[in-house]
């Protein structure tokens, strides 16, 4: 078989940009009047893309954007990995947060024996207490798998808990795990100064077990708060070097600082920005190791990713286990160590026993039977992911420099100015989740109309802190439909004037939009504007959407909604814009229009208070 046979696409002529753009030309134009055509860069500048802290996302990736030489994983700038994998893959670590001791080590059992090989429990007074440690872990070999504490106000009791743990096996030598130290976490949740005094201690007690480190930069901190990809880096590798300051000054050089911390951060179903995230974090955590001194070998930075917390949903739990796979996807192909998948009911309470086995499974199909595992840097050359990852990196420096202008991060945390940061990120994303430019399937885009159940252990009531504040990107949302539930579910009825090819469409855009508020939606299918008034009279509701095409709208919509008024229906919106009515009466009776793009919070809030004004 000749070369030419072989080659992909061979029988194919290489197509060029100019054709790309002569079709995407194409597209856009459709429709549009002579004389207004766009052109390629305007057709560009309306498909490019910005993320809520400016990462800006190209509609096309071409040779052009070819990264300089890659290098290799395991060795600077470590962008490609800490290691090659060699079919070692990564460790999946289960999280334990439950403070009712036997559960709780029923559950880390069940884990270890189906294919965990890490524990990471979470210590205080709403998960399980220092004091219950070594219950939790009755039946644990320490020097088979791979520990890690994490807390808050009970940080430096469950490290002690931990090290004595690992004491009393006689086994010490070959422990492995995370003592848990981050007092920067601590100040940031708590709105307290950090206290870098326990850094020297934590790095002593390590050093008497085989492979565990002492301290921890939790990032999901912030990620929790809202803080933006360009944040979370900077954060993470500003917070690093104040422990490495802190150490050296207790007599720790740099070198062993580097050895002793593990980076914990977000990796979410943005799937090709959490790659980057975790490349560009290598990179920049290696470049501040060659400013220290470190040798090249141990700039390495080693990563805990846990599927992001804030992007979690109550409604619809289920959807939850594509987002956990993709984000455990991308956290893998990434790079990172170790990786922890949060169970999809989370969001309800303490996970059930099949969350935690589908989060555990998860990770491993994608290891074992995927293959993911086997491949170091899968993502690297790709011309996207290598200029993401340049992008990321030089707007965190940025960002970076300007932390350290202001005095590190701790003096950053206690001046306000990182919550300031993340505030400006969440009053962007905010809008972009208000507009659905950032959409949440289940929640924000094709809710179900009725929440299967899911059964979950209620948690204890969260410590409230004086810090930052965690919260769920669909939180809105849901509190939305909890008021429309606690409202009887009020009606909204759909007018759907002519035949379905006429309304269908909108009618099905309109049915989606009132079920992200959770209203019910009665509905007529043609008829004269008498009928469609006594249709939306007999279904009680105060609030009507017309749904039609604008050659209907134009004979009828005007005739429908004075009919729908004189009924007492209260406001009239239509779906779709104004002027396909073709009238300028349309507004004197027609109250506004939904539309793709409009603000749905504001909206359903809106329409809330038009229910609950009439009862």
């Amino acid at each position: 078989m000749t070369e030419q046979a072989l080659k992909l696409a061979g029988d194919f002529a290489a197509p060029t940009q100019e054709q790309w753009e002569k079709e995407v030309l194409k597209v856009l134009n459709r429709r549009r009047p002579e004389g207004t055509e766009l052109t390629i860069d305007q057709a560009l500048r309306r498909l490019r893309s910005t993320s809520v802290d400016g990462l800006t996302i190209e509609p096309l990736y071409t040779a052009s954007d070819a990264p300089a030489p890659l290098g290799y994983p395991g060795v600077m700038p470590f962008t490609r990995g800490t290691k090659a994998r060699l079919g070692s893959g990564w460790l999946v670590r289960a999280l334990h947060e439950d403070g009712d001791v036997r559960a709780t080590n029923a559950a880390v059992l069940d884990d270890l024996s189906n294919g965990a090989g890490s524990v990471w429990l979470r210590v205080g007074s709403d998960a399980v207490a220092p004091a219950d440690l070594a219950a939790a872990l009755a039946g644990v070999k320490p020097e088979m798998c791979c520990i890690a504490v994490s807390g808050v106000e009970d940080q430096q009791a469950g490290a002690d808990a931990l090290a004595a743990f690992f004491r009393a096996s006689g086994k010490a030598s070959e422990c492995s795990g995370n003592l848990g130290i981050d007092p920067l976490a601590v100040a940031a949740l708590t709105g307290t100064p950090a206290d870098l005094g326990g850094l020297v201690k934590a790095v002593t007690t390590a050093k008497e077990f085989g492979d565990v480190r002492g301290l921890t930069v939790d990032v999901l901190v912030y990620d929790n708060a809202g803080a933006g990809d360009v944040e979370v880096l900077a954060y993470a590798i500003a917070s690093g070097l104040e422990y490495v300051r802190a150490l050296d000054a207790g007599g720790v050089s740099p070198s062993v600082a580097f050895s002793q911390i593990t980076f914990r951060v977000p990796a979410n179903a943005d799937q090709f920005t959490t790659i980057a995230r975790l490349r560009a974090l290598r990179r920049l955590w290696a470049r501040v190791g060659e400013v220290l001194g470190v040798p090249d070998a141990e700039r390495g930075g080693v990563q805990h990713a846990v599927t992001s917390w804030r992007m979690v949903t109550r409604d619809d739990a289920y959807v939850n286990l594509l987002r956990g796979t993709i984000a455990t996807f991308a956290a893998a192909v990434g790079g990172a160590e170790i990786i922890t998948t949060l169970p999809f009911d989370t969001a309800h309470g303490l996970p059930s026993e099949l969350g935690r086995r589908m989060a555990r499974n998860t990770q491993l199909v994608a290891m074992e039977e995927s293959n993911v595992g086997r491949v170091a840097d899968p993502a690297g050359g790709s011309w996207f992911v290598e200029s993401l990852t340049d992008q990321l990196a030089t707007k965190a420096w940025a960002l970076f420099q300007q932390l350290e202008a202001a005095g590190g991060m701790a003096k950053a945390l206690a001046d306000g100015l990182v919550a300031s940061q993340i505030a400006a990120v969440n009053d962007a994303r905010a809008k972009a989740l208000a507009t659905r430019k950032q959409p949440i399937t289940g929640v924000s885009m094709f809710p179900q109309a009725v929440e299967p159940t899911v059964d979950a252990k209620p948690r204890p009531a969260a410590v409230v802190r004086g810090g930052l504040q965690p919260k769920r990107d669909a939180e809105v949302f849901e509190s939305l439909r909890d008021r429309s539930a606690a409202a009887g579910r009020p009606p909204v009825f759909l007018a759907c004037l002519g035949a379905r090819r006429d309304f269908g469409g909108r009618e099905q855009f309109a049915s989606n939009l009132l079920l992200v508020g959770g209203f019910s939606h009665p509905s007529s299918e043609g008829g004269t504007p008498a009928e469609i008034a006594a249709q939306a009279a007999a279904s009680g509701a105060k609030v009507a959407i017309l749904c039609s095409s604008a050659k209907v709208y134009a004979d009828q919509a005007i005739a429908v909604a004075t009919a729908l008024k004189e009924a007492g229906v209260d406001t009239v919106y239509l779906a779709g814009r104004l002027k396909e009515v073709g009238d300028e009466a349309a507004s004197a009776v027609i109250d506004g229009e939904i539309f793709d793009g409009m603000d749905v919070v504001a909206f359903t809030e809106a329409t809330l208070d038009r229910v609950e004004a009439h009862k």
